[in-house]
């Protein structure tokens, strides 16, 4: 089987070009290709296939081989995938996910190649049952959770799939390891959540460090990185135009007032090819 590796600011996923190849079992295989020590190494496994309703579609699998659904910073690199590999001219580019069609605005370099993208992510959901998240009330905005002997103040939404946005003053000195699993699989949320710890520095600027569900800690999580900046509107703590530090690099994040769609830009790159013996 014929792979090729590709990151959005360290945001890394294995893709397999599913207009060629057939994948009979793609959780498995998203457990055994990402281990970084016995397989290719990766947060996940992304498959690109035929749509019937837009240009291409996507199905992303985390590490731990649950099925997701979304992922900003793997879009990106899919529709460079599609666009620089001949899939698909169209620019913008429009993605079938799990999480409803999305669209791609690409940027491209001299030579016609994919260097960074602009994603449509959509509308936020913000009421609790939607998220899914189990705390009464229109929406989920600075509501305690206990984790880790600690009580922290949480912000939740949807993205197409769960968040929950915490500020703190230093977010290098939180301990991630130990409180993101725990906030991950905490009883208030019935489909596990992602987890982002939060330094703000000013209104258009912030600093994350990110627990993905199913994948743990990563260098970068575009539906997190829009999460913020919808949590950092609703909380008063940003302005709805954000830069986002991560600690694989920079996300560019929007939350418009005219449609209150959230647009997210970053770069995406391909790394390697190689062929898996499956």
């Amino acid at each position: 089987m014929r792979f090729v590796k590709m990151q959005g600011i360290g945001n890394d996923y294995v893709y397999v070009d599913c207009f060629q190849q057939q994948v009979a079992d793609p959780s498995e295989l998203a457990r055994r290709i990402s281990d970084r020590h016995f397989g290719v190494g990766a947060d996940g496994l992304i498959l690109i296939l035929p749509s019937a309703s837009a240009d291409v579609r996507m199905r992303m699998f985390n590490a731990d081989g649950s099925e997701a659904e979304m992922c900003g910073n793997g879009i990106r690199c899919l529709a460079k995938y599609v666009h620089d590999h001949g899939l698909c001219d169209a620019n913008p580019l429009q993605v079938e996910t799990a999480a409803g069609i999305k669209t791609v605005h690409l940027a491209l370099d001299a030579p016609g190649k994919v260097t960074a993208a602009t994603v449509d992510m959509g509308t936020p959901l913000l009421k609790p049952a939607d998220v899914p998240v189990r705390v009464p009330g229109e929406r989920v905005v600075n509501t305690p959770i206990t984790a880790g002997r600690r009580t922290y103040q949480m912000t939740c939404l949807s993205m197409g799939n769960p968040h929950a946005v915490i500020y703190v003053d230093d977010v290098a000195a939180v301990p991630l390891g130990e409180v993101g699993p725990a906030i991950e699989r905490h009883p208030l949320f019935p489909e596990r959540i992602n987890v982002h710890f939060v330094q703000p520095h000013c209104p258009s600027e912030v600093t994350m460090r990110t627990w993905e569900r199913g994948s743990g800690a990563t260098l970068a999580c575009g539906t997190g990185a829009s999460a913020v900046c919808v949590a950092g509107v609703l909380t008063g703590r940003t302005e709805r135009k954000i830069t986002a530090h991560l600690p694989g690099g920079d996300l560019q994040l929007e939350w418009r007032e005219a449609d209150g769609h959230v647009y997210l830009t970053g770069p995406a790159e391909e790394v390697f090819t190689g062929e898996w013996p499956d």
